[in-house]
């Protein structure tokens, strides 16, 4: 029997016979779902003898979700909750999600990013965020499941404490289409105000730049809100106003210097262009093309 067969027979056998449990839209869904890629599920560690005291429901628990392509070990890891939650509670997770849009093909990103969703309470922490994104970002619920696959993380993000701090916060600094925040910079919603947002944008005021124009640097690059200071601004700004000698202007004009790779993209282009002896505009220097690039240098050496 190939692996993959055995496992859906094997998980079959679990689910049909712990405790005579009658049918179950989670036993019978995750029957029809391809296993993880390489997951020789009759070999998983705990179904050899050694662990003969595990019990049956906790087996059939991990067998569930390495059927549906999530990493068990990974998944009890970062949430330890999993080990006691029960299945009909999981069930009642992914119930819940279906009926809000999410399909079964989704799962294995969901709870793989986020684990700690299979032990959400679905009324004080899953509706509440359905809620929010509904009635404050105006996101239809015929486009629910589009946002959730963003951003997985809106979903274990407390509204009160997380979400609308973060939503008041980007409003104010100009950030005024809600659309635009669901489906494109969801990610910005789970940052932490005071300490993820507001650091950054310290930290770009002490390059020189006024407060106004920060806030037009991230409207017209949203995504200088979700690099490291220490991994990212920090090296690539001593890069560009030393080994480059560029100022700070120029960051203005092309915010989008820090969203190319220092190794891979900034230092080759930079170099060539030194040994080539012209002088190319940051952005065009970044943005075109390998041919489009190879073909600026020769024109310069002409």
């Amino acid at each position: 029997m190939p692996p993959a067969a055995g496992a859906v027979a094997l998980h079959s056998s679990l689910c049909s016979t712990a405790s005579e449990k009658p049918y179950s839209p989670l036993r019978s869904t995750l029957l029809h779902v391809a296993p993880k890629p390489k997951s020789l599920l009759q070999s998983h560690p705990l179904y050899p003898p050694t662990h003969a005291k595990l019990s049956l429901e906790f087996k059939e628990k991990i067998l569930c979700l390495e059927v549906m392509g999530i990493d068990a070990g990974k998944a009890l890891s970062q949430n330890p909750d999993l080990r006691t939650a029960t299945m009909e509670s999981i069930q009642s997770i992914i119930t819940f999600l279906f009926s809000n849009g999410i399909l079964e093909k989704d799962l294995p990103r969901i709870f793989g990013m986020c684990p700690k969703i299979l032990t959400a309470d679905i009324k004080t922490d899953l509706t509440p965020v359905f809620d929010f994104i509904l009635n404050e970002l105006k996101v239809p619920e015929n486009s629910f499941r589009r946002v959730i696959n963003k951003c997985p993380r809106l979903l274990t993000s407390s509204v009160k404490d997380q979400l609308r701090p973060a939503l008041v916060y980007l409003r104010r600094l100009g950030f005024k289409d809600s659309g635009a925040l669901a489906y494109q910079d969801s990610v910005l919603l789970v940052s932490n105000v005071e300490h993820t947002l507001i650091p950054k944008l310290r930290f770009l005021e002490t390059l020189g730049l006024s407060k106004d124009e920060i806030r037009n640097m991230v409207l017209r690059c949203p995504a200088l809100l979700t690099f490291s200071i220490e991994n990212n601004f920090q090296p690539k700004y001593d890069y560009f106003a030393g080994e480059m000698g560029r100022k700070v202007e120029e960051l203005k004009e092309f915010p989008q210097y820090f969203a190319f790779s220092l190794e891979n993209r900034i230092k080759p282009r930079h170099t060539e262009v030194v040994q080539s002896g012209i002088t190319l505009p940051l952005s065009v220097m970044l943005k075109s093309t390998d041919e489009e690039f190879r073909e600026l240098l020769k024109q310069g050496c002409g």
